[in-house]
């Protein structure tokens, strides 16, 4: 095995910092100011570490036929581990990726290059105005995994944020997101809130002592206007190495309960993990 040496770079919004895994040999651990933020495989792109990628990948295996192309727009890119996976288990797909740090893009493409004809084209610019600029049912799948430090930011949390991303979704499309929180889920509530006004159909999946309030972590948002697959889901998640559990229907709506969708006015970031928890992206 070829000794892997870390790479240590300031960026337009932090310390970031890879280091190789010891047990894979061209896997990287990508962090920025301390905060875990992408695991990536460089020889098994399919490979998902951390425990939210992995259920965000359960969750692109069950959104169309497995194997079909689909057009994928990432918020948030870190070293650009999900669209390695749309790469390699849907080939053909054309997947956009949105990243505010154009410096932490140019380190994951000198280190962590993407495959010849991945079908990834990279932008460097926020989230939220990129996502205003983009074009009306251009997207099969949107996910959004965007953390400042380990924190969502306020300004893609809003029901404006919701709209504009139903907007540039297909009518059959799925909505996908990251988020975190702990009891009594306040944050986590106003985003269903949120995103129930927009869309039709919502899931959530988390690891169960999670939803019970037992400590802090992620949870993966789905929001669509036609009904997931709730049962494939459901199969694939619970067989996971890290277990996890699908809410859907009135189990969401009783999770919700008083919550109210979020104004621009009204939005703050996700809360601030307690120290030691992985809640970021």
């Amino acid at each position: 095995m070829t000794e892997q040496i870390p790479v240590f770079r300031t960026t337009d919004h932090g310390a970031a910092k890879l280091m190789p895994d010891v047990d894979r040999e061209r896997a990287w651990l990508l962090t920025v100011d301390g905060a875990p933020q992408s695991y990536v495989d460089l020889d098994e792109p399919t490979y998902l570490e951390f425990e939210y990628a992995r259920r965000l990948g359960h969750a692109l295996d069950t959104v169309a036929p497995e194997g079909r192309a689909l057009d994928v727009l990432h918020l948030g890119g870190g070293a650009l581990t999900l669209p390695r996976y749309v790469a390699a288990t849907r080939p053909g797909s054309r997947q956009d990726v949105v990243e505010a740090d154009r410096g932490l893009l140019d380190m994951v493409a000198e280190h962590l290059p993407l495959p010849e004809g991945a079908g990834v084209a990279v932008h460097a610019a926020d989230a939220r105005a990129w996502l205003g600029t983009a074009p009306d049912d251009a997207a099969d799948v949107l996910i959004a995994d965007v953390f400042g430090g380990s924190r969502v930011p306020a300004h893609l949390t809003t029901l404006a944020y919701a709209r504009e991303a139903e907007r540039v979704l297909r009518p059959g499309g799925t909505y996908l997101a990251n988020l975190a929180d702990a009891a009594p889920f306040a944050f986590l509530r106003s985003q269903l809130a949120t995103f129930a006004e927009v869309f039709e159909e919502l899931a959530l999946v988390a690891e169960p002592g999670v939803l019970r309030g037992r400590r802090f972590g992620n949870a993966v948002l789905i929001a669509s206007h036609r009904p997931p697959d709730v049962a494939a889901l459901a199969r694939r998640v619970a067989a996971d190495v890290f277990p996890a559990r699908v809410e859907h229907g009135a189990a969401v709506r009783e999770f919700i309960g008083g919550a109210r969708p979020v104004e621009d006015a009204d939005a703050v970031p996700s809360p601030v993990p307690p120290g030691g928890s992985f809640g970021i992206g």
